[in-house]
Parts: structure tokens; C-alpha cells; sequence
């Protein structure tokens, strides 16, 4: 009984330095990227940080990264308040510079053989039909997807 009560005793030790030590990490990360990526929602608000990262923090310039160009355009129109905000969380952040960036989970790659898989123009899987519009037979998938062949929605695509 005594011998399961020094083990336990230790064991809490140890998961209280554990602890200990990650603490002294994340109270390390204050006023750097790792601070203000744990700050980051609260920051920027969240739909903007779903789609915006910091990256980096160098003399007193915050680099962020954009997932897409309108997410760009939203930071450029809110960085003076961003600004603000950064230093009411006590970041000493002079300007904001911002670049397009694709986080790993977001951006997809897909062999060609994957693509061509699902390409509605595939004759040897969807087969043929005649298009609704000028009766040219035309790929299934094309007909499904668009309610004509690629060439009539082409036709409807061009800009005069």
C-alpha cells in the first residue's frame, strides 16, 4: 500500500514538471508568432482567422498569410484596426505586411489520373448522348452537368 502511494506521489511529480515546463514554453511565446497564433481568434475575430495565419514577426512587422485573395483584400481594409488590436494585447506591431499562403491541409493534390476520373467529359464511363441544343452527341457527364454539350455551354460562356 505504501509502495502504490510513492509510486502515485512520483508520478504527479512528474506530470506537475511536465506542466510546469509546458507553462514556462507558452509563457515564453508572449509577444512572439507562437503567442499570438493562441491569440490569434480572439485577435482577429474568427472568421478572419480561419482564413488568415501569422507567420511571422520580425522588427516589429507582422506577416500574415492569406488562403485567398479576398481574405487579402479584407485584411488590407481592416489593418489599421488590426493594428490596434494587436497592441491592446500588448503586441508591439508597427505594420502588417500580407502574402498569399495555402496551409498544407487546405491545398488538395490530385494526380492527373484522378481529375480524369471524374472529368464529365469521360465517353468510356458515362457514355453518350445527343445534346438537348444541337443534337451533336456529346459525353454524358457534359449533358449532366450543364444540360448541353461543352461546346453550346462554351458558346454560352463567350462574352461578346
Amino acid at each position: 500500500m505504501i509502495l502504490e502511494d510513492l509510486k502515485h506521489t512520483a508520478k504527479a511529480k512528474r506530470e506537475q514538471s511536465i506542466y510546469t515546463c509546458l507553462e514556462e514554453i507558452r509563457s515564453s511565446w508572449k509577444g512572439n508568432v507562437g503567442g499570438l497564433i493562441q491569440d490569434w481568434e480572439e485577435i482577429a475575430g474568427k472568421q478572419l482567422a480561419l482564413n488568415c495565419t501569422p507567420l511571422n514577426i520580425q522588427n516589429k512587422v507582422l506577416t500574415i498569410g492569406a488562403s485567398h485573395p479576398q481574405w487579402r483584400q479584407a485584411l488590407q481594409y481592416n489593418r489599421l484596426e488590426l493594428i490596434e488590436s494587436l497592441k491592446s494585447y500588448g503586441y508591439q506591431i508597427k505594420e502588417i505586411r500580407i502574402r498569399q499562403h495555402y496551409p498544407i491541409d487546405l491545398v488538395t493534390r490530385e494526380s492527373e489520373k484522378e481529375i480524369w476520373e471524374r472529368h464529365p467529359s469521360r465517353t468510356d464511363k458515362s457514355g453518350m448522348t445527343n445534346c438537348p441544343f444541337c443534337k451533336v452527341p456529346s459525353p454524358n457527364g457534359e449533358v449532366k452537368l450543364w444540360g448541353k454539350c461543352s461546346f453550346c455551354r462554351r458558346k454560352e460562356l463567350r462574352i461578346d
